[in-house]
Protein backbone atom coordinates (compact mmCIF):
# COMPACT_ATOMS: atom_id res chain seq x y z
CA UNK A 1 0.00 0.00 0.00
CA UNK A 2 1.47 3.17 -0.96
CA UNK A 3 -0.31 5.92 1.72
CA UNK A 4 2.26 8.97 2.00
CA UNK A 5 0.76 12.51 0.84
CA UNK A 6 3.65 13.11 -1.13
CA UNK A 7 2.95 10.34 -4.05
CA UNK A 8 0.20 11.06 -6.76
CA UNK A 9 -2.27 8.17 -6.93
CA UNK A 10 -5.55 6.44 -5.61
CA UNK A 11 -4.57 7.32 -2.05
CA UNK A 12 -4.23 11.24 -2.32
CA UNK A 13 -7.11 11.44 -4.31
CA UNK A 14 -9.23 10.00 -1.81
CA UNK A 15 -7.75 11.55 0.79
CA UNK A 16 -8.24 14.78 -0.88
CA UNK A 17 -11.75 13.95 -1.70
CA UNK A 18 -12.07 13.38 2.23
CA UNK A 19 -10.48 16.41 3.51
CA UNK A 20 -13.35 18.16 0.92
CA UNK A 21 -16.20 16.44 1.81
CA UNK A 22 -15.96 16.31 5.44
CA UNK A 23 -13.54 17.66 7.09
CA UNK A 24 -13.12 21.03 5.36
CA UNK A 25 -17.22 21.45 6.80
CA UNK A 26 -16.04 21.99 10.51
CA UNK A 27 -12.32 23.84 10.94
CA UNK A 28 -9.83 22.37 13.68
CA UNK A 29 -10.33 24.91 15.92
CA UNK A 30 -11.75 28.46 16.23
CA UNK A 31 -9.41 31.29 18.38
CA UNK A 32 -12.04 33.62 19.96
CA UNK A 33 -10.84 36.51 22.51
CA UNK A 34 -7.05 34.71 22.54
CA UNK A 35 -9.15 31.36 24.18
CA UNK A 36 -9.46 28.05 21.74
CA UNK A 37 -12.49 26.66 21.29
CA UNK A 38 -12.66 23.27 20.33
CA UNK A 39 -15.38 22.82 17.68
CA UNK A 40 -16.56 19.02 16.22
CA UNK A 41 -15.02 17.47 13.69
CA UNK A 42 -17.64 15.03 12.97
CA UNK A 43 -19.60 15.06 9.59
CA UNK A 44 -23.09 15.91 9.45
CA UNK A 45 -24.09 12.28 7.48
CA UNK A 46 -22.55 9.44 9.25
CA UNK A 47 -22.12 5.99 8.40
CA UNK A 48 -23.27 4.10 11.06
CA UNK A 49 -24.59 5.60 14.30
CA UNK A 50 -24.62 4.50 17.82
CA UNK A 51 -26.08 5.87 20.38
CA UNK A 52 -24.60 4.09 23.24
CA UNK A 53 -21.12 4.91 21.60
CA UNK A 54 -22.76 8.61 21.66
CA UNK A 55 -23.33 8.73 25.17
CA UNK A 56 -19.99 6.93 26.00
CA UNK A 57 -18.27 9.72 24.12
CA UNK A 58 -20.49 12.51 26.47
CA UNK A 59 -19.49 10.76 29.19
CA UNK A 60 -16.03 10.34 29.03
CA UNK A 61 -15.54 14.01 27.61
CA UNK A 62 -17.36 15.70 30.37
CA UNK A 63 -14.49 13.88 32.73
CA UNK A 64 -11.41 14.49 31.13
CA UNK A 65 -10.91 18.25 32.43
CA UNK A 66 -8.06 18.75 29.60
CA UNK A 67 -9.93 20.06 26.18
CA UNK A 68 -7.71 19.09 23.52
CA UNK A 69 -7.95 15.69 24.57
CA UNK A 70 -11.60 15.77 25.67
CA UNK A 71 -11.49 16.70 21.52
CA UNK A 72 -9.58 14.31 20.09
CA UNK A 73 -11.17 11.59 22.17
CA UNK A 74 -14.47 12.98 20.47
CA UNK A 75 -13.41 12.73 17.11
CA UNK A 76 -11.45 9.70 17.20
CA UNK A 77 -13.48 7.14 18.65
CA UNK A 78 -16.46 7.39 16.33
CA UNK A 79 -14.63 7.84 13.46
CA UNK A 80 -14.68 4.11 12.47
CA UNK A 81 -18.65 4.28 12.46
CA UNK A 82 -18.69 7.93 10.78
CA UNK A 83 -16.77 7.19 8.07
CA UNK A 84 -15.93 3.80 7.22
CA UNK A 85 -18.87 1.44 8.03
CA UNK A 86 -20.75 0.10 5.37
CA UNK A 87 -23.54 -2.02 7.40
CA UNK A 88 -26.21 -4.01 4.94
CA UNK A 89 -27.78 -7.75 5.16
CA UNK A 90 -26.79 -9.93 2.22
CA UNK A 91 -28.29 -12.96 1.60
CA UNK A 92 -30.48 -12.51 4.66
CA UNK A 93 -27.21 -12.04 6.83
CA UNK A 94 -25.83 -9.50 8.47
CA UNK A 95 -22.98 -8.08 6.29
CA UNK A 96 -20.18 -4.99 6.66
CA UNK A 97 -17.78 -3.67 4.51
CA UNK A 98 -14.94 -1.63 5.76
CA UNK A 99 -13.21 0.83 4.40
CA UNK A 100 -9.45 1.90 6.04
CA UNK A 101 -10.42 5.58 5.11
CA UNK A 102 -8.52 7.06 2.50
CA UNK A 103 -8.64 3.91 1.08
CA UNK A 104 -11.82 2.44 -0.01
CA UNK A 105 -10.52 -1.14 0.67
CA UNK A 106 -11.52 -3.59 3.26
CA UNK A 107 -7.91 -5.09 4.96
CA UNK A 108 -8.67 -8.19 7.18
CA UNK A 109 -6.12 -6.67 9.95
CA UNK A 110 -7.57 -2.58 9.70
CA UNK A 111 -11.11 -3.74 9.59
CA UNK A 112 -10.63 -6.05 13.00
CA UNK A 113 -8.58 -3.40 14.20
CA UNK A 114 -11.09 -0.13 13.73
CA UNK A 115 -14.01 -2.07 15.32
CA UNK A 116 -12.37 -3.70 18.09
CA UNK A 117 -12.82 -0.53 20.77
CA UNK A 118 -16.21 -1.33 19.92
CA UNK A 119 -17.06 -4.75 21.63
CA UNK A 120 -17.40 -3.35 25.21
CA UNK A 121 -20.83 -1.53 23.96
CA UNK A 122 -22.14 -5.12 22.04
CA UNK A 123 -23.94 -6.66 24.84
CA UNK A 124 -26.37 -3.57 25.25
CA UNK A 125 -26.13 -2.16 21.95
CA UNK A 126 -27.81 -4.55 20.02
CA UNK A 127 -27.71 -2.61 16.62
CA UNK A 128 -23.91 -2.40 17.28
CA UNK A 129 -23.65 -5.75 17.73
CA UNK A 130 -25.12 -6.86 14.41
CA UNK A 131 -23.05 -4.47 13.17
CA UNK A 132 -20.24 -6.43 14.66
CA UNK A 133 -21.57 -9.84 13.71
CA UNK A 134 -21.34 -8.02 10.07
CA UNK A 135 -17.93 -7.95 10.07
CA UNK A 136 -16.77 -11.09 11.53
CA UNK A 137 -19.06 -12.93 8.54
CA UNK A 138 -17.14 -10.87 6.01
CA UNK A 139 -14.22 -11.57 6.87
CA UNK A 140 -14.98 -14.93 6.63
CA UNK A 141 -16.39 -14.58 3.27
CA UNK A 142 -12.64 -12.62 2.53
CA UNK A 143 -10.72 -15.54 3.78
CA UNK A 144 -12.97 -18.08 2.12
CA UNK A 145 -12.53 -16.20 -1.25
CA UNK A 146 -8.59 -16.29 -0.93
CA UNK A 147 -6.42 -17.03 2.71
CA UNK A 148 -3.35 -15.18 1.14
CA UNK A 149 -5.03 -11.79 0.53
CA UNK A 150 -4.90 -9.25 2.96
CA UNK A 151 -7.41 -6.43 1.37
CA UNK A 152 -10.47 -6.95 -0.51
CA UNK A 153 -12.76 -4.74 -2.65
CA UNK A 154 -16.77 -4.30 -2.38
CA UNK A 155 -17.15 -6.36 -5.22
CA UNK A 156 -15.41 -7.40 -8.21
CA UNK A 157 -14.13 -4.10 -9.10
CA UNK A 158 -10.87 -4.72 -9.94
CA UNK A 159 -8.22 -1.79 -9.16
CA UNK A 160 -4.93 -0.27 -8.54
CA UNK A 161 -2.96 -3.70 -8.12
CA UNK A 162 -4.42 -6.44 -10.48
CA UNK A 163 -1.54 -6.27 -12.80
CA UNK A 164 0.17 -7.75 -9.38
CA UNK A 165 1.92 -11.20 -10.69
CA UNK A 166 0.23 -13.33 -8.23
CA UNK A 167 -3.19 -15.09 -8.34
CA UNK A 168 -5.14 -11.92 -8.53
CA UNK A 169 -9.05 -11.43 -9.13
CA UNK A 170 -11.18 -8.23 -9.15
CA UNK A 171 -12.78 -8.79 -6.02
CA UNK A 172 -9.30 -8.59 -4.35
CA UNK A 173 -7.73 -4.89 -3.80
CA UNK A 174 -4.60 -6.72 -2.87
CA UNK A 175 -2.85 -9.90 -2.55
CA UNK A 176 -0.24 -9.37 0.20
CA UNK A 177 0.09 -13.33 2.27
CA UNK A 178 0.48 -11.62 5.81
CA UNK A 179 0.36 -13.94 8.98
CA UNK A 180 -1.82 -11.45 10.57
CA UNK A 181 -4.76 -11.40 7.59
CA UNK A 182 -5.91 -14.35 8.98
CA UNK A 183 -5.33 -13.80 12.58
CA UNK A 184 -7.11 -10.46 13.48
CA UNK A 185 -10.37 -12.55 12.15
CA UNK A 186 -10.42 -14.97 14.55
CA UNK A 187 -9.43 -12.55 17.57
CA UNK A 188 -12.83 -10.37 16.78
CA UNK A 189 -14.54 -13.45 16.85
CA UNK A 190 -13.20 -14.61 19.65
CA UNK A 191 -13.65 -11.21 21.70
CA UNK A 192 -17.58 -11.03 20.44
CA UNK A 193 -17.99 -14.30 21.89
CA UNK A 194 -17.11 -13.91 24.81
CA UNK A 195 -18.58 -10.31 25.53
CA UNK A 196 -22.09 -10.96 24.16
CA UNK A 197 -22.06 -14.94 24.20
CA UNK A 198 -23.64 -15.30 20.30
CA UNK A 199 -22.19 -18.35 18.76
CA UNK A 200 -24.21 -17.68 15.71
CA UNK A 201 -21.45 -16.61 13.86
CA UNK A 202 -19.31 -20.08 14.19
CA UNK A 203 -21.36 -21.67 11.39
CA UNK A 204 -20.91 -24.06 9.20
CA UNK A 205 -18.47 -20.98 6.58
CA UNK A 206 -16.44 -20.58 10.18
CA UNK A 207 -15.38 -23.90 10.41
CA UNK A 208 -14.21 -23.93 6.63
CA UNK A 209 -12.47 -20.80 7.08
CA UNK A 210 -10.26 -21.73 10.24
CA UNK A 211 -9.70 -25.21 7.67
CA UNK A 212 -8.54 -22.73 5.27
CA UNK A 213 -6.21 -20.90 7.89
CA UNK A 214 -4.68 -24.25 9.33
CA UNK A 215 -3.95 -25.02 5.64
CA UNK A 216 -2.86 -22.24 4.70
CA UNK A 217 -0.41 -22.18 7.73
CA UNK A 218 1.15 -25.52 7.02
CA UNK A 219 1.65 -24.86 3.54
CA UNK A 220 4.23 -21.53 4.81
CA UNK A 221 5.92 -23.40 7.31
CA UNK A 222 7.35 -25.04 3.83
CA UNK A 223 8.04 -27.89 4.87
CA UNK A 224 6.83 -29.55 1.98
CA UNK A 225 8.24 -26.93 -0.86
CA UNK A 226 7.81 -23.38 -1.40
CA UNK A 227 3.80 -23.46 -1.23
CA UNK A 228 1.07 -22.50 -3.52
CA UNK A 229 1.55 -18.63 -3.04
CA UNK A 230 4.08 -16.11 -4.97
CA UNK A 231 3.85 -12.72 -5.67
CA UNK A 232 5.60 -9.95 -7.74
CA UNK A 233 4.56 -6.16 -8.83
CA UNK A 234 6.64 -4.12 -11.04
CA UNK A 235 7.42 -1.22 -8.90
CA UNK A 236 10.20 1.36 -8.09
CA UNK A 237 9.66 0.40 -4.06
CA UNK A 238 12.04 -2.45 -3.68
CA UNK A 239 9.72 -3.69 -0.58
CA UNK A 240 6.59 -4.26 -2.68
CA UNK A 241 7.86 -7.08 -4.34
CA UNK A 242 9.37 -10.45 -3.61
CA UNK A 243 12.61 -11.67 -4.98
CA UNK A 244 13.56 -15.03 -6.00
CA UNK A 245 10.55 -15.22 -8.41
CA UNK A 246 8.43 -14.24 -5.96
CA UNK A 247 9.22 -16.59 -2.99
CA UNK A 248 11.17 -13.99 -1.44
CA UNK A 249 14.63 -15.52 0.81
CA UNK A 250 14.93 -18.82 1.50
CA UNK A 251 13.79 -19.95 4.90
CA UNK A 252 14.68 -23.72 6.37
CA UNK A 253 11.80 -25.68 7.37
CA UNK A 254 12.09 -25.59 11.43
CA UNK A 255 8.23 -25.27 12.51
CA UNK A 256 7.83 -21.34 12.05
CA UNK A 257 5.53 -20.11 9.31
CA UNK A 258 6.68 -17.62 6.49
CA UNK A 259 5.12 -14.53 6.17
CA UNK A 260 6.11 -12.26 2.71
CA UNK A 261 4.78 -9.18 4.22
CA UNK A 262 4.84 -7.46 7.23
CA UNK A 263 1.92 -6.12 8.67
CA UNK A 264 2.99 -2.45 6.96
CA UNK A 265 2.25 -4.01 4.16
CA UNK A 266 6.10 -4.48 3.56
CA UNK A 267 8.15 -7.27 1.92
CA UNK A 268 9.61 -9.19 5.00
CA UNK A 269 13.37 -9.65 4.80
CA UNK A 270 13.71 -13.11 6.67
CA UNK A 271 10.48 -14.49 6.17
CA UNK A 272 9.82 -16.04 9.66
CA UNK A 273 8.24 -12.75 11.09
CA UNK A 274 8.47 -13.01 14.67
CA UNK A 275 5.60 -11.10 16.17
CA UNK A 276 3.25 -12.12 13.73
CA UNK A 277 4.50 -16.33 14.42
CA UNK A 278 3.63 -15.09 18.02
CA UNK A 279 0.08 -13.77 16.82
CA UNK A 280 -0.48 -16.99 15.05
CA UNK A 281 0.22 -19.06 18.56
CA UNK A 282 -2.73 -17.14 20.26
CA UNK A 283 -4.86 -16.84 17.37
CA UNK A 284 -5.22 -21.18 17.23
CA UNK A 285 -5.75 -21.61 20.56
CA UNK A 286 -8.76 -19.31 20.54
CA UNK A 287 -9.62 -21.00 16.94
CA UNK A 288 -9.37 -24.33 19.01
CA UNK A 289 -11.21 -23.07 22.12
CA UNK A 290 -14.43 -21.88 19.56
CA UNK A 291 -14.26 -24.69 17.90
CA UNK A 292 -14.32 -27.43 21.00
CA UNK A 293 -17.21 -25.44 23.13
CA UNK A 294 -19.26 -23.97 19.91
CA UNK A 295 -18.69 -26.43 17.22
CA UNK A 296 -17.48 -29.86 18.76
CA UNK A 297 -15.18 -29.98 16.11
CA UNK A 298 -12.22 -31.96 18.39
CA UNK A 299 -10.26 -33.33 15.36
CA UNK A 300 -9.93 -29.52 13.79
CA UNK A 301 -9.35 -28.15 16.99
CA UNK A 302 -6.83 -30.77 17.93
CA UNK A 303 -4.94 -29.45 15.00
CA UNK A 304 -4.84 -26.30 15.60
CA UNK A 305 -3.29 -27.12 19.21
CA UNK A 306 -0.88 -28.49 17.63
CA UNK A 307 0.43 -26.09 14.85
CA UNK A 308 0.46 -23.86 17.91
CA UNK A 309 2.39 -25.66 19.91
CA UNK A 310 5.03 -26.50 17.52
CA UNK A 311 5.66 -22.97 16.32
CA UNK A 312 5.36 -22.33 20.21
CA UNK A 313 8.38 -24.35 20.55
CA UNK A 314 9.80 -23.43 17.51
CA UNK A 315 10.00 -19.23 18.67
CA UNK A 316 11.90 -20.34 21.69
CA UNK A 317 14.36 -22.35 20.15
CA UNK A 318 15.22 -19.80 17.22
CA UNK A 319 13.34 -15.97 17.72
CA UNK A 320 15.78 -15.45 20.99
CA UNK A 321 18.66 -12.96 20.47
CA UNK A 322 21.64 -12.52 22.79
CA UNK A 323 22.05 -8.91 22.72
CA UNK A 324 25.53 -7.42 24.58
CA UNK A 325 23.62 -4.66 25.87
CA UNK A 326 19.94 -5.52 26.58
CA UNK A 327 20.09 -9.23 26.97
CA UNK A 328 17.76 -11.85 25.86
CA UNK A 329 15.46 -10.43 23.16
CA UNK A 330 12.93 -11.01 20.81
CA UNK A 331 14.30 -11.18 17.08
CA UNK A 332 12.14 -9.05 14.45
CA UNK A 333 12.78 -12.12 11.69
CA UNK A 334 14.88 -15.09 11.62
CA UNK A 335 14.79 -17.57 8.58
CA UNK A 336 15.94 -21.03 10.36
CA UNK A 337 18.93 -20.87 9.56
CA UNK A 338 20.62 -18.93 12.39
CA UNK A 339 19.99 -15.07 11.01
CA UNK A 340 18.03 -12.94 12.74
CA UNK A 341 16.98 -9.23 11.70
CA UNK A 342 17.12 -6.97 14.69
CA UNK A 343 14.45 -3.88 14.57
CA UNK A 344 11.05 -2.88 15.00
CA UNK A 345 8.55 -1.60 12.76
CA UNK A 346 5.26 0.64 14.15
CA UNK A 347 2.58 -1.62 12.53
CA UNK A 348 0.61 -4.06 15.00
CA UNK A 349 1.44 -6.60 15.28
CA UNK A 350 5.08 -5.97 16.56
CA UNK A 351 7.32 -6.89 18.56
CA UNK A 352 6.49 -3.97 21.02
CA UNK A 353 2.52 -4.58 20.66
CA UNK A 354 3.16 -8.26 21.59
CA UNK A 355 1.79 -6.97 25.34
CA UNK A 356 -1.12 -5.28 24.21
CA UNK A 357 -2.31 -8.32 21.44
CA UNK A 358 -1.68 -10.99 24.72
CA UNK A 359 0.53 -12.86 22.54
CA UNK A 360 3.24 -12.68 25.29
CA UNK A 361 3.32 -11.35 29.12
CA UNK A 362 3.75 -8.33 29.98
CA UNK A 363 6.02 -9.42 32.48
CA UNK A 364 8.39 -11.73 30.47
CA UNK A 365 11.53 -10.31 31.21
CA UNK A 366 12.52 -11.02 27.14
CA UNK A 367 9.96 -8.88 26.43
CA UNK A 368 10.75 -6.00 28.68
CA UNK A 369 14.42 -6.80 27.22
CA UNK A 370 13.12 -6.46 23.96
CA UNK A 371 10.69 -2.88 24.57
CA UNK A 372 14.12 -1.43 26.12
CA UNK A 373 15.67 -2.00 22.76
CA UNK A 374 12.92 -1.46 20.21
CA UNK A 375 12.42 2.42 22.29
CA UNK A 376 16.08 3.18 21.60
CA UNK A 377 18.22 4.27 18.88
CA UNK A 378 20.09 0.92 18.71
CA UNK A 379 16.52 -0.16 16.70
CA UNK A 380 17.11 1.12 13.07
CA UNK A 381 13.81 2.50 12.80
CA UNK A 382 13.78 4.67 16.32
CA UNK A 383 13.44 8.08 15.39
CA UNK A 384 13.93 11.18 17.91
CA UNK A 385 13.59 15.07 16.44
CA UNK A 386 12.35 18.50 17.96
CA UNK A 387 8.32 17.64 17.32
CA UNK A 388 9.16 13.58 19.42
CA UNK A 389 10.16 10.11 19.33
CA UNK A 390 9.18 6.51 18.49
CA UNK A 391 9.39 3.91 15.98
CA UNK A 392 8.33 4.00 12.21
CA UNK A 393 9.25 1.42 9.43
CA UNK A 394 10.41 1.31 5.73
CA UNK A 395 6.95 2.00 4.43
CA UNK A 396 6.96 5.90 5.29
CA UNK A 397 11.02 5.83 5.33
CA UNK A 398 13.30 7.94 7.51
CA UNK A 399 12.24 10.26 10.34
CA UNK A 400 8.69 9.51 9.92
CA UNK A 401 6.66 8.27 13.42
CA UNK A 402 4.04 6.22 13.64
CA UNK A 403 1.71 7.73 16.12
CA UNK A 404 0.97 3.69 16.32
CA UNK A 405 4.19 2.94 18.16
CA UNK A 406 3.42 5.75 20.91
CA UNK A 407 0.07 4.30 21.47
CA UNK A 408 1.34 0.86 21.32
CA UNK A 409 4.30 2.06 24.15
CA UNK A 410 1.82 3.47 26.53
CA UNK A 411 -0.97 0.51 25.86
CA UNK A 412 2.14 -1.58 27.22
CA UNK A 413 3.45 0.67 30.18
CA UNK A 414 3.45 -0.22 34.00
CA UNK A 415 4.79 3.72 34.95
CA UNK A 416 2.81 6.46 34.95
CA UNK A 417 4.62 8.84 34.03
CA UNK A 418 5.77 7.25 30.63
CA UNK A 419 2.07 6.61 29.70
CA UNK A 420 1.62 10.56 30.64
CA UNK A 421 4.46 11.60 27.87
CA UNK A 422 3.00 9.43 25.46
CA UNK A 423 -0.15 11.36 25.78
CA UNK A 424 1.35 14.36 25.54
CA UNK A 425 3.27 13.63 22.80
CA UNK A 426 -0.15 12.68 21.05
CA UNK A 427 -1.68 15.67 21.98
CA UNK A 428 1.42 17.26 20.53
CA UNK A 429 1.39 15.92 16.90
CA UNK A 430 -1.96 15.95 15.57
CA UNK A 431 -1.20 19.12 13.73
CA UNK A 432 -4.04 20.69 15.22
CA UNK A 433 -6.43 18.08 13.11
CA UNK A 434 -7.66 16.83 16.10
CA UNK A 435 -7.29 13.75 13.97
CA UNK A 436 -4.05 10.89 14.48
CA UNK A 437 -2.21 10.36 11.09
CA UNK A 438 -0.53 7.66 9.89
CA UNK A 439 3.03 8.90 10.57
CA UNK A 440 4.79 12.47 11.03
CA UNK A 441 7.65 13.98 10.92
CA UNK A 442 10.01 13.94 13.39
CA UNK A 443 10.93 17.32 13.77
CA UNK A 444 7.34 18.36 11.92
CA UNK A 445 4.30 17.34 13.37
CA UNK A 446 2.45 19.05 9.86
CA UNK A 447 4.49 16.73 7.77
CA UNK A 448 2.30 14.14 7.65
CA UNK A 449 1.05 11.27 5.86
CA UNK A 450 -2.68 10.16 6.10
CA UNK A 451 -5.32 12.15 7.16
CA UNK A 452 -7.92 9.66 7.01
CA UNK A 453 -6.47 6.23 8.67
CA UNK A 454 -8.93 5.14 10.58
CA UNK A 455 -7.47 2.78 12.28
CA UNK A 456 -5.47 4.86 14.21
CA UNK A 457 -7.95 7.22 15.18
CA UNK A 458 -10.25 4.06 16.56
CA UNK A 459 -6.75 2.97 18.60
CA UNK A 460 -6.41 6.17 20.36
CA UNK A 461 -10.18 6.05 21.27
CA UNK A 462 -9.38 2.92 22.51
CA UNK A 463 -6.69 3.98 24.88
CA UNK A 464 -8.11 6.64 26.62
CA UNK A 465 -10.86 4.23 27.56
CA UNK A 466 -8.29 2.05 28.84
CA UNK A 467 -6.66 4.39 30.77
CA UNK A 468 -10.00 5.38 32.38
CA UNK A 469 -10.73 1.66 33.19
CA UNK A 470 -7.29 1.37 34.73
CA UNK A 471 -8.33 4.61 37.30
CA UNK A 472 -6.16 6.89 35.44
CA UNK A 473 -8.49 9.42 34.91
CA UNK A 474 -6.15 11.45 37.45
CA UNK A 475 -3.29 11.58 35.16
CA UNK A 476 -5.03 12.27 32.27
CA UNK A 477 -6.62 15.59 33.94
CA UNK A 478 -2.83 16.58 35.11
CA UNK A 479 -2.50 16.98 31.63
CA UNK A 480 -1.74 20.88 30.62
CA UNK A 481 -3.17 22.62 28.27
CA UNK A 482 -1.50 22.12 24.67
CA UNK A 483 -1.93 24.70 21.83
Amino acid sequence: MIKTKKILGLSLFLSTFYLSEVQAESPAYAVQDNTTVYQSKRPDSRLFVSQTVDNEIDRVSKMLKNKKLAWMFSNCLPNTLDTTIHYRTQDGEDDTFVYTGDIHAMWLRDSGAQVWPYLRFAQQDKKLQKMLKGVIRRQIKCILFDPYANAFNDGPTGGYWMSDNTKMKPELHERKWEIDSLCYPIRLAYEYWKVTGDTSVFDDKWVKAVTSILQTFKEQQRKNGLGPYSFMRKTERASDTMLNGGYGHPVKPVGLIASAFRPSDDATTFLFLVPSNFFAVTSLKKAAEILEKVNGEKQLADQCKDLAKEVSDALKKYAVHKHPKYGKIYAFEVDGFGNQLLMDDANVPSLLAMAYLGDVDIKDPIYQNTRRFVWSEDNPYFFKGKAGEGIGGPHIGYNMIWPMSIMMKAFTSRDDKEIKECIIQLLKTDANTGFMHESFHKDNPSDYTRSWFAWQNSLFGELILKLIDDGKIDLLNSIPEIS
